[in-house]
């Protein structure tokens, strides 16, 4: 989010020297994948469609965040996220949502909003089960991230919040107890907590944990949209992020016995300042087995922490080539995907910025930096959205990644206005053609995708179970959707949910390569990104018409032992122990 007073992205050209280049450096075996891709593009439009089922699916709790149709303050504009997780280890996705409340709200007695839990029925719908599950929480719950940080088993909560944040331990029967004082990552300063993910950095075998917090907001302190200078394009608007102090994030080492520690400074965290930090993600950036961490910051750099292997990390960013636009411009960034868009064997990254400006795709050169391929890609043909939840997803299931882009304005103050752009807005669906670009089939992609909210959060995994990848959605102040993907499962796909042993049990930082032919695939379980948001932690991979993969490899964190099978049957989802191989399969029924 911005004040009025924001750079414009100030050129759209297509660097033409630097798209030669990635050509003629692209090995000839991509090119021949590149073309087939490209060729079966072109032939036939995708058969996939997304169609949002949240009514039917039981999805029936309003988000409620600030004023409907004004917004004072930051807080009632920025929204929070949501979570896909597998709270009872059933096989299937349940689903978290976060919520919020209103300034000078006075709810009657069990009336107040709060946070719910569903519970996947295994037949497309789903239960509220909040009551007794311990998460009911009423206040401003912004970010959220899964992870087993007691090795126990089960996946445990860390839930953001303008306030104090707090960590739900998953007790296996169906409920959680809230451990954050036990736990000592209680923050006795009212801090508003945004995104976080687990991680282990030091590959100890045990989940550490990174939280991002954006702003010290205090609103006695303050300037209201009634403030004259909290103007966007002429129309008055609520204040922020510029002019507002920001604040430093935090990492939490565990101990081990149920504790962490914090070691922001010595692990140099805090050395970058004061940031508007919102969405963090763990990664292997540069291929040395050792997880990096990314963050996406509003309106300032975003900051890319290199692991130095000795428990500290260099926010490189700026020297990456990641930090900033590719003319040099701060830009508001609100979400993070990674993903490996191209196959070439390293994670590129997409971040989600304001309106007037484009997101960001970063390409990993392989060698420390990354290009901003923003335009020479395709993607930044969209510029008129506010943007925050995103994810690479192979929705139709030929191999190479796709993305979705979330977006919802920040001012409902503009309803009315004929500035170009809308409060409520459609999401964007770009179809990765296989050769460095992308295409916007977002007009043919379904109801589920045109359809018009001012959205927040986002999440993407398989909720039921048939093989191809869906989407669950927070709108401001009006119900959630579920974006059913019809048509994704007729190409084929492998599911692989990863058991951690020695490496940290929800095998966070494992890496899965997937070969089929001359086409190789990777991915790493990760907690969070999205925005605020967590997706599924099994990770899904489309083959194409591939009926066999000829071999999956994973790479646990701690021991960085690779573990190889091969000659592996299409379309069954896939449970691997470390140490002990393939666990589980299940094959999704014939429809």
């Amino acid at each position: 989010m911005n004040l009025p007073r924001r750079h414009f992205l100030g050129s759209s050209l297509i660097v033409l020297g630097s798209t030669l280049l990635d050509a003629l450096t692209t090995p000839l075996w991509k090119w021949g994948n590149s073309l087939q891709a490209t060729a079966a593009t072109l032939a036939a439009a995708s058969p996939v469609t997304f169609v949002d089922v949240a009514r039917e699916a039981g999805l029936n709790t309003p988000n409620v965040w600030g004023a409907v149709d004004h917004k004072r303050y930051i807080i009632e504009a920025k929204g929070s996220g949501l979570a896909f997780f597998d709270y009872d280890n059933d096989g299937w996705l349940d689903i978290y949502f976060t919520n919020g409340t209103r300034l000078d709200a006075n709810w009657p007695p069990g009336k107040a909003p709060t946070s719910h839990l569903y519970k996947n029925n295994r037949d497309g719908t789903f239960t509220d089960v909040t009551e007794n599950s311990g998460l009911g929480r009423t206040g401003w719950q912004t970010g959220i991230c899964v992870g087993d940080y007691d090795n126990d088993g089960w996946d445990d909560l860390f839930c953001c919040f303008w306030g104090h944040n707090i960590l739900f331990h998953n007790n296996g029967d169906g409920t959680f107890t809230e451990v954050t004082r036990k736990a000592g990552v209680y923050d006795e300063q009212f801090r508003w907590g945004a995104g976080c993910t687990w991680l282990d950095y030091d590959r100890d075998g045990r989940l550490d944990l990174f939280v991002c917090n954006y702003i010290r907001l205090d609103p006695a302190k303050a300037p209201s949209a009634n403030d004259p200078m909290c103007q966007w394009k002429g129309i008055p608007v609520m204040c922020g992020p510029r002019g507002l102090p920001g604040d430093t994030n935090v990492l939490y080492h565990n101990n081990g016995d149920g504790t962490f520690t914090d070691v922001s400074e010595k692990s140099g965290i805090l050395k970058p300042g004061p940031r508007y930090s919102i969405t963090a993600v763990s990664y292997d950036f540069d291929n040395d087995g050792w997880p990096d961490i990314y963050v996406a910051v509003d309106s300032q750099p975003s900051m890319l922490f290199r692991n130095n292997h000795d428990g500290t990390f260099t926010d490189i960013a700026v020297l990456a080539g990641c930090a900033y636009s590719d003319n040099g411009h701060e830009q508001a960034g609100m979400g993070v995907a990674v993903g490996d868009y191209d196959c070439d064997g390293w994670f590129d990254i997409f971040k989600t910025n304001f309106a007037d400006d484009t997101c960001n795709l970063y390409h990993n050169n392989g060698d420390g930096t990354f290009t901003d391929v923003t335009f020479s890609s395709g993607i930044g043909i969209n510029n008129r959205y506010v943007a925050w939840g995103c994810g690479f997803l192979d929705y139709d299931n030929d191999g190479w990644p796709d993305l979705m882009q979330i977006n919802g304005h920040v001012y409902p103050e503009i309803e009315g206005h004929d500035i170009g752009q809308t409060f409520k807005n459609p999401r964007l669906l770009y179809k990765n053609l296989g050769n460095g670009r992308f295409k916007d089939v977002s007009s043919e992609s379904g109801p589920g995708i045109t359809e018009l909210f001012s959205s927040r959060g986002a999440a993407f995994g398989d909720y039921d179970n048939d093989g191809d990848i869906d989407a669950v959605i927070l709108n401001m102040n009006d119900l959630p959707s579920l974006l059913r993907n019809d048509g994704g499962n007729l190409q084929n796909w492998i599911k692989i949910k990863l058991i951690g042993t020695k490496c940290n049990r929800t095998a966070i930082g494992a890496r899965v390569r997937v070969v089929t032919g001359n086409h190789t695939q990777m991915d790493e379980v990760h907690s969070g990104s999205s925005v605020m948001s967590q997706c599924d932690l099994r990770l899904h991979f489309g083959l194409g018409k591939a009926q066999t993969v000829d071999a999956i490899e994973v790479k646990w964190p701690t021991t960085q032992k690779i573990e190889r099978f091969t000659q592996v049957k299409a379309n069954q989802i896939l449970t691997i122990r470390e140490g002990s191989g393939i666990v589980g399969t299940v094959k999704p029924k014939a429809k």
